[in-house]
């Protein structure tokens, strides 16, 4: 079976999953969440890509992440496995490959999916139930987006920054949001589409993606999605 074909669409929000080889963990010890936070914040930069959201979990992580180009998913990522994979190594006298193939990704409707996006992320310590609280998770940005915690890796989103006129009150409706439940049909339609690595809109959103691409970006029915 052919591998999904990756999209990325310049000035769009991107859903980034990678996860550990065979779901083995990834992260062993509060240092390597360090260093990998270390080494994403200069590859941001690098490659003049913003980051919105994000967690850091045992064996895999998720990102929301905006690129100017149409190759800066793709360069973030490979300075991340080139760099992270050979301090892993070398910290725990390791060998061979550390992630999963390659990353999955899903161009997202900033309108009416972004904000669902940053909440999936950040609650996702929470569903895997080692946190009880979403709050209490130190590898996440849900601190900085709803409690106004310091966080220079990330740039919030426009949709973000239009939920409110000053940063309490943005912070303030998003822990609201965030304390809401997420539709069920709406977090497998957010699985299936990085899964298969198809945008994450309405068909209209998907018809301006094949536009703007000038091909097929393939569709399907939301059956049993792989958890990410």
């Amino acid at each position: 079976m052919p591998r999904p074909m990756r999209i990325c669409v310049p000035g769009l929000p991107h859903h980034v999953v990678q996860r550990g080889n065979d779901r083995q963990a990834t992260f062993y010890r509060h240092d390597d969440y360090a260093r990998y936070l270390d080494i994403l914040a200069d590859a941001l930069q690098e490659h003049e890509v913003a980051l919105h959201a994000y967690v850091l979990m045992t064996n895999h992580v998720h990102m929301l992440m905006t690129p100017t180009s149409p190759t800066g998913l793709s360069r973030v990522m490979q300075a991340l496995g080139r760099k992270f994979v050979r301090y892993i190594n070398g910290t725990y006298r390791r060998t061979g490959t550390l992630w999963e193939g390659r990353f999955k990704n899903s161009v997202v409707d900033s309108t009416s999916y972004c904000l669902a996006c940053y909440r999936y992320i950040e609650l996702n310590p929470v569903r895997a139930g080692i946190s009880g609280s979403v709050a209490d998770y130190p590898w996440s940005s849900y601190r900085a987006n709803a409690l106004e915690q310091s966080n220079p890796l990330l740039t919030p989103h426009p949709v973000y920054l239009g939920m409110a006129e000053s940063p309490s009150a943005r912070a303030a409706h998003y822990r609201k949001l965030v304390h809401e439940r997420l539709d069920e049909n709406l977090v497998n339609e957010l699985r299936y589409s990085t899964a298969k690595c198809l945008p994450l809109g309405d068909d209209r959103f998907k018809a301006q993606i094949e536009k703007q691409l000038g091909r097929r970006v393939g569709s399907g029915r939301v059956g049993r999605p792989r958890k990410l």
